[in-house]
């Protein structure tokens, strides 16, 4: 990784401390340092340099302002006399930034925002914008998270798949409306995970899911073995239809909320407890023994929260069936939902979204961003005992197969 030495000069330090634009001259004296380091990496000489490695010669700068949180900025970006100077430095700060500051200037510009977030859209991109400038940021980013959103997945399995969807306001036909945009996160062969797509949809309906789990298909998903995500009813049954042969394992969390809603209050401590031991096990055995005895204990004394365990059970248990270390990150959607919360944190800022177009660009933007951090940083599992294990498990299913045929 190449490291810069920068310099700042009084002038930028006092503002820092005493003056409200000391951030962004900070900002904007490292950054176009950095941008003459680049240049000087680039072409492997100073300026008047004369070596024998040199790759070119400069040809002044250009100036280009960039419009951060912290305010707007010029920077002067090197120009080559036979060639052309090129940096990746803000690509990936720009996707979440140009994201919320299109969604907040859509509000302005459409006239569907109020006082309060257009004082917020001049606070955070320190300016005004016109339609047109909006009409060329949008061109900017929509094709690069339009290219992730729809890349294909062919390259790797996907033996784990976590899906779950959060709601949204939207602005549709001067009305404003929820919608539900699906999140789909995989953990591929090698044990990394990833952030697969996303899809809006008018609601959390089995047609929703069906379109959604359908579309993943079409881009070449592939290797599922276990789904994990909340029980509602559309999405169930959409993983059913569209994933048959895989296992579904229910959301412990969401299970246990819902067994503690069908729970007296005067025993809600107590078998939750009960049912934790029984998610907690150690074996499907054990977990069969210790769920006959919540059962028979508290048949009578809580027959609602019975029958709910009973009906139950094996979905929430699903994952016991697979090696140990794989069964904590893998029985709940908890991850997924951490995931929504980087979303929600954003979204609450908008409040309401003045198109779809907006949320894809926005959602997108973050989502993209954390895959790269995800598919690029320490693997969430070692995939080497899962793969014995299915390898294992494939052996002794045509084993059995041959043995029906046979009798």
């Amino acid at each position: 990784m190449a490291q810069y030495k920068i310099n700042l000069d009084e002038e930028t330090l006092h503002g820092l401390f005493f003056q409200g634009e000391g951030v962004a001259r900070l900002l904007e004296q490292v950054l176009n340092q950095v941008l003459q380091a680049q240049v000087t990496e680039q072409l492997q000489a100073d300026p008047y340099e004369r070596t024998e490695e040199r790759q070119g010669y400069r040809n002044g700068s250009y100036p280009r302002k960039i419009t951060t949180r912290v305010g707007t900025i010029t920077l002067h970006i090197p120009r080559l006399r036979d060639g052309r100077f090129s940096t990746e430095m803000f690509l990936r700060y720009q996707r979440s930034e140009q994201a919320l500051v299109l969604a907040l200037m859509e509000m302005v510009v459409n006239g569907v925002s109020t006082r309060k977030v257009t004082q917020i859209t001049e606070e955070l991109c320190g300016t005004e914008f016109s339609k047109s400038t909006v009409s060329d940021l949008c061109k900017r980013l929509d094709p690069i998270v339009q290219a992730w959103n729809n890349r294909n997945l062919h390259d790797q399995k996907y033996p784990f798949l976590l899906v779950d969807a959060f709601y949204l306001k939207v602005r549709e036909q001067g009305r404003v409306r929820s919608r539900c945009v699906m999140i789909a996160t995989g953990i591929n062969e090698e044990g990394y995970r990833e952030i697969l797509g996303l899809m809006m949809g008018d609601s959390e309906s089995q047609s929703s899911w069906t379109e959604f789990f359908s579309w993943l298909k079409s881009r070449r998903l592939h290797g599922v073995d276990l789904v994990v995500s909340d029980h509602h009813k559309g999405l169930v049954n959409a993983v059913k239809t569209q994933f048959q042969g895989c296992t579904w394992q229910r959301c412990q969390t969401h299970f246990m909320r819902n067994l503690k809603d069908a729970t007296p209050k005067v025993l809600q401590s107590e078998l939750y407890a009960r049912v934790r031991a029984i998610l907690d096990a150690s074996d499907e055995k054990t977990a069969r023994v210790l769920l006959d005895q919540v059962l028979e204990d508290f048949e009578k004394k809580a027959p609602r929260a019975v029958q709910l365990l009973e009906e139950a059970y094996y979905d929430v248990t699903a994952v016991l069936t697979l090696p140990m270390r794989y069964r904590k990150r893998l029985r709940t959607t908890n991850g997924v939902e951490r995931l929504n919360e980087e979303i929600r944190r954003r979204e609450r800022v908008i409040r309401i979204f003045p198109n779809r177009d907006s949320v894809i660009r926005l959602v997108g933007a973050v989502l993209m961003e954390m895959d790269e951090k995800w598919s690029t940083g320490h693997r969430y599992f070692d995939m080497t005992e899962y793969w014995e294990w299915h390898e294992q498990q494939e052996k002794s299913s045509k084993t059995t197969e041959k043995v029906h045929q046979l009798a």
